[in-house]
């Protein structure tokens, strides 16, 4: 029988659709695209196609905007908002508007267009994961920002216009309100509980042991208990941290690790399915008294995988249900027993 399951941070109620369970070779995935080299504006050589770079890892002895780089960080081509000029905050009658200003940033994670994110070293994830620590803490300097997010889309079906292998940063004015929801439900948690949420949820997986995927000394990768999407994880750090931009150097290593298993094996199971993940941190500190008073305790950074298996029509945006054929059990234990 279907089950429903309610996310207990956000409140959301999903479908297990147990009656329609699907294993990893029930899903239609579609073949990876092939990268023409000279139309590609993030191969090494092509720096010239891209605007000038904002940041790199990249040889002491090479040039900016040239080849020789490692990771490299550039203002997307296309930007949703434009970190020149000023907010200009005003009313239209009932209606409130104001200037598109923020950041968007693409993040090219290695010279290779072919190399994915999980075949690269564990040394070359860090890298990455670095890089967006870096930018985040030089946005966070803009008053003028409120949020940061940082995530991948690996596919057309997930978003990508491009398959080098690249992740994006776009920083915005206010908090975006699925950000605020997430907020909301982890303060009123610790506000009944006295403590986190996060940790509740930390201590039950790795308990059980249904939903657990992998864990190392600084991460635990699970299934959710009310998984959105087939064979989606979640990636969290033992350490309580609102803010990513705060990782320490040595978790960066062991993030990296964890991120690496996680996709190898989803790559693995699904023959390198579509999919996005999402970096969710705590918003920008700022002097508005009573602002998210508790957010250093009740609210901890972490990274969702969701792979793009099952479409979302009209029930799920209508109702704000998901519908998951796969329950994230079967889908742990798939995923767990897949070396790598």
């Amino acid at each position: 029988m279907p089950e429903l399951r309610k996310d207990p941070i956000m409140g959301r109620w999903v479908i297990i659709a147990t009656e329609r369970s699907k294993r990893p070779n029930d899903y239609n995935v579609p073949a990876a695209e092939v990268i023409d080299p000279s139309k590609n504006p993030f191969a090494e050589g092509n720096e010239h196609l891209t605007p000038p770079e904002i940041f790199a890892f990249r040889d002491p002895r090479s040039k900016p905007n040239g080849p020789g780089w490692q990771v490299r960080v550039v203002p997307n081509k296309f930007p949703a908002l434009r970190v020149e000029g000023d907010l200009e905050k005003e009313g239209q009658g009932m209606y409130d508007k104001m200037n598109g200003i923020g950041a968007h940033e693409v993040i090219i994670e290695t010279p290779n267009p072919n190399l994915q994110i999980e075949e690269q070293p564990v040394e070359g994830v860090a890298r990455v994961l670095e890089a967006y620590k870096i930018r985040m803490e030089d946005l966070l300097n803009d008053p003028r920002l409120r949020y940061i997010l940082v995530f991948k889309n690996f596919g057309r079906q997930a978003g990508a216009s491009l398959a080098h292998p690249h992740s994006q940063l776009i920083a915005t004015p206010v908090t975006p309100k699925h950000v605020k929801e997430k907020l909301a439900g982890a303060m009123q948690y610790y506000a009944f509980k006295d403590r986190s949420i996060f940790e509740d949820v930390l201590r039950q997986e790795v308990r059980e042991g249904s939903r657990l995927v992998y864990e190392n000394a600084g991460f635990v990768v699970f299934c959710p208990f009310a998984s959105r999407f087939p064979f989606e994880m979640t990636v969290m750090p033992r350490r309580q941290s609102a803010y990513y931009a705060e990782i320490h150097p040595d978790e960066l290593m062991l993030l990296a690790d964890a991120l690496k298993v996680a996709l190898q094996k989803l790559s693995k199971a699904l023959n390198q399915p579509q999919y996005n993940f999402i970096l969710h941190t705590a918003p920008a500190r700022y002097a508005h008294h009573g602002y998210w008073t508790t957010i250093e305790h009740d609210f901890r950074w972490h990274i969702e995988i969701l792979p793009r298996l099952t479409l979302i029509a009209g029930f799920e945006t209508g109702t704000g249900f998901y519908i998951n054929p796969t329950p994230p059990e079967d889908a742990a234990k798939y995923l767990r027993e897949i070396p790598v």
